[in-house]
């Protein structure tokens, strides 16, 4: 079996997702080939896992100041070459084509009529599950950005449908977290502002990740570049995450029992929806702005409970490489039995959508 696997690389969510999935991927007799779309191929960093990957230059969004600018998104697209990229990938030469919302191998597979499978969290807001700020751009988006024949959505709740527990890296390395330790990782705010919010809690030590940092030391504040490697070590042993409002860090979190701060992006749909669901049961706070009282209520909440996911990526890739694609229903109902949640986890509230 021959398989295109897509991922969007605008943010490390998709590519962490997908870097599970190559690892089990990797152990079965299935050809795997890697193409990314969404950033600038010299800015993609520890991609071992994927092997000769290809990159294209793909669609992304423009943020600034914590927001999506769309102007300027639709200003820098380059629709003429997008479209070139698309038909010129030799889909057909693949028996299977996995889709983690990126457009080029999706719409290659549409008008191919080759088999493909969305593996994604934003596939999850095809369901009715808690969402904020959706208007009907969003809606298109989400449905036309990048279209497959099957969709199957990752959440952090099921919300009665058949979607996927979140499907994160196993933790390297378990340590008793230190009780003034936190990880920073709010990469669309600028850092002069981020160090701005963080100034005022000298007794915090905030470990700040940001791909404009290099490595130094601010007194409290420890500024550093992006390496995955020293990013999970710092995340072992804090006590809590601060980040924005995307899918991948807070599972992460929650699975290792890290109390989170989320900032949303403005107008963005998707951590808009992440954010709302997370505050309805009861798994994070929230500030819409870089707010230092936001962040000093926060520090005095009490530490949080692990949210025990079992591994999805095996089961997952038993039922793809099975091949009877439209039967997700025993697939999921499967591993949602294997799910703990904390005591204080409001899951009554978590299925009101907004």
């Amino acid at each position: 079996m021959r398989i295109l696997y897509g991922v969007q690389g605008t943010g490390n969510g998709h590519i962490t997702r997908a870097r599970v999935m190559a690892e089990e991927l990797a152990k079965r007799d299935v050809q795997v080939d890697f193409l990314f779309s969404g950033r600038d191929a010299s800015e993609y960093f520890d991609m071992e896992p994927f092997g000769d990957y290809q990159t294209r230059r793909g669609l992304t969004f423009v943020t600034e100041r914590g927001g999506v600018k769309l102007l300027k998104t639709l200003s820098q697209s380059r629709l003429g070459e997008l479209w070139r990229d698309i038909k010129s990938l030799p889909v057909r030469d693949y028996d299977l084509v996995i889709n983690d919302f990126e457009p080029i191998t999706a719409w290659a597979a549409k008008l191919a009529k080759v088999p493909s499978v969305g593996l994604s969290h934003q596939a999850s807001f095809l369901q009715p599950v808690p969402k904020d700020g959706e208007n009907l751009s969003s809606r298109l988006l989400i449905r036309h950005f990048a279209p497959v024949n099957i969709e199957l959505g990752v959440h952090w709740y099921h919300f009665g449908k058949n979607l996927l527990p979140p499907i994160i890296e196993n933790p390297s390395q378990q340590k008793a977290p230190r009780h003034n330790k936190v990880l920073v990782y709010l990469p669309f705010e600028s850092i002069e502002e981020v160090q701005a919010l963080l100034e005022p809690f000298p007794d915090v030590e905030f470990y700040c990740y940001h791909p404009k940092a290099t490595f130094e030391d601010r007194g409290h504040i420890h500024l550093r570049p992006p390496s995955r490697g020293a990013f999970h070590q710092d995340l072992a042993d804090a006590m809590g995450v601060i980040a924005n409002g995307g899918f991948e860090l807070p599972s992460e979190a929650l699975r290792i029992g890290k109390k989170l701060l989320l900032k949303p992006l403005h107008g963005q749909f998707e951590q808009l929806s992440n954010v709302l669901t997370l505050r309805q049961l009861g798994l994070a706070s929230v500030m819409y702005e870089l707010s230092a009282a936001e962040l000093d209520a926060w520090l005095e909440l009490p530490a949080a409970q692990p949210v025990s996911y079992p591994e999805v990526a095996g089961s997952l890739v038993d039922w793809l490489l099975a091949g009877n694609l439209n039967d997700s229903e025993q697939l999921c109902q499967g591993l949602w039995r294997q799910v703990a949640f904390p005591s204080y986890c409001k899951l009554s509230a978590g299925v009101n959508n907004s």
